[in-house]
């Protein structure tokens, strides 16, 4: 799979570097509209179209918090690290497990743990996620703390049944004489700029219908550590979802000693009141990018808001943004039909109708499979957002 990854990466880049015949894409309102012809651009603007390509979005760190202790400069791979270092440290029973994982994992998140810990704790798994995750569940109904990893999100379906009918049913089957809660299965997700149809995928929607279980995504180096350990320590099965893109693109101070933050609490992280974007991992940072372009080009001012959890979910806290704004926008990578966007959207008109100045706007993926070389026309950047945001403005 790593080498998939690293093959694909390598034909883009060739692609870009050896081809004399560029292409631009001509104004579309969609993509079933969006042809491609030469560009006549010179190399500055061939530069500038490149770059706009590699990256949909900008980073933008938070506060430092100090209110954990020291702190120190980590990407959000190495605060993955840090994390599952602390839990290896405070719980014996604690065990990681997964393809690669012995070695630092092909994302290097679980580096010098083995050494650390030994291969008792830390380990190789067979090509098998199915296997990975049913181990896991085993161990974790001993009493143990299982910590999984997937190594690709796009690859957690062939776990789907060990998951959905097995871990997260578990405690109900048994009227909680046994559960499988300490089980956390880590993964990494969504788009990376060349993933394509296997290395991109963003599956919470799938698991979000499913009772028994949490599903988490992180939107920067401190909120994967906090969010991590409650995952491991939280007494249900958990899936946490890690944004790969930002695994060396988003750096920022993490406390170094272990600390929490609450699952299914969502985080208000601008305040504003004449619209409410919602999102989370990567997307976070685009609707940040959309709040700036709206304050400044239209004088709108925008509340944003981190969900974390995708279930359960924080519906007091959006619905709450929404009586106060009248208006909300939803952005998620994965495809519009189906996602997790459509829960939040009938639930807010259900709670919040008669609050409601404009319908709620959906700005997600297309649904396609996750393209190759179309990645930035599939995406949600921060262009499609600001556009559905002047719509619902001006309705």
């Amino acid at each position: 799979m790593a080498a998939t990854a690293a093959k694909a990466s390598w034909l883009l880049r060739l692609r870009g570097a050896g081809s004399d015949c560029r292409w631009i894409r001509l104004p579309s309102t969609g993509l079933s509209r969006g042809f491609l012809q030469p560009s006549s651009a010179g190399a500055d603007g061939w530069d500038a179209i490149q770059r706009r390509q590699v990256s949909h979005f900008t980073f933008q760190p938070d506060p430092e918090c100090r209110e954990y202790g020291q702190t120190q400069k980590m990407n959000l791979f190495q605060s993955v690290t840090s994390a599952l270092d602390n839990s290896l440290a405070k719980d014996p029973t604690a065990v990681i497990f997964g393809e690669d994982v012995a070695f630092g994992g092909v994302f290097r998140c679980t580096v010098g743990l083995r050494d650390k810990y030994g291969k008792d704790r830390v380990f190789n798994t067979p090509l098998c996620e199915q296997g990975i995750v049913g181990f896991g569940i085993g161990i974790a109904v001993t009493g143990a703390t299982a910590i999984a990893e997937i190594q690709f999100a796009d690859y957690i379906f062939p776990a789907f049944d060990q998951i959905v009918n097995e871990a997260a049913k578990y405690r109900y089957r048994s009227g909680d004489l046994f559960n499988c809660g300490s089980l956390t299965i880590r993964s990494p997700w969504g788009c990376v700029g060349h993933g394509a149809l296997y290395h991109s995928q963003s599956p919470e929607a799938f698991f979000a219908h499913c009772p028994g279980i949490k599903v988490v995504v992180p939107r920067s180096p401190f909120q994967a550590k906090g969010l991590l350990l409650s995952c491991i320590q939280d007494k249900n099965p958990c899936i946490f979802f890690e944004p790969k893109i930002l695994y060396r693109a988003a750096v920022e101070q993490v406390p170094v000693e272990p600390y929490n933050i609450p699952l299914s609490q969502a985080e208000v992280i601008q305040e504003g009141s004449d619209v409410t974007l919602v999102a989370w991992g990567t997307q976070v940072h685009v609707i940040r990018e959309v709040a700036s372009m709206a304050q400044e080009k239209l004088g709108v001012s925008c509340e944003i808001i981190d969900l974390r959890t995708i279930i359960p979910w924080d519906v007091d806290t959006v619905c709450k943004s929404v009586i106060k704004t009248g208006r909300l926008l939803i952005s998620h990578e994965a495809p519009l039909t189906g996602g997790f966007a459509s829960e939040i959207s009938s639930t807010v008109q259900e709670e919040c109708f008669l609050n409601l100045e404009a319908p709620i706007s959906r700005v997600c993926g297309y649904d396609t499979p996750f393209p190759h070389i179309f990645e930035p026309f599939y995406i949600p950047d921060k262009w499609k957002c600001y556009d559905a945001l002047r719509k619902m403005i001006n309705y």
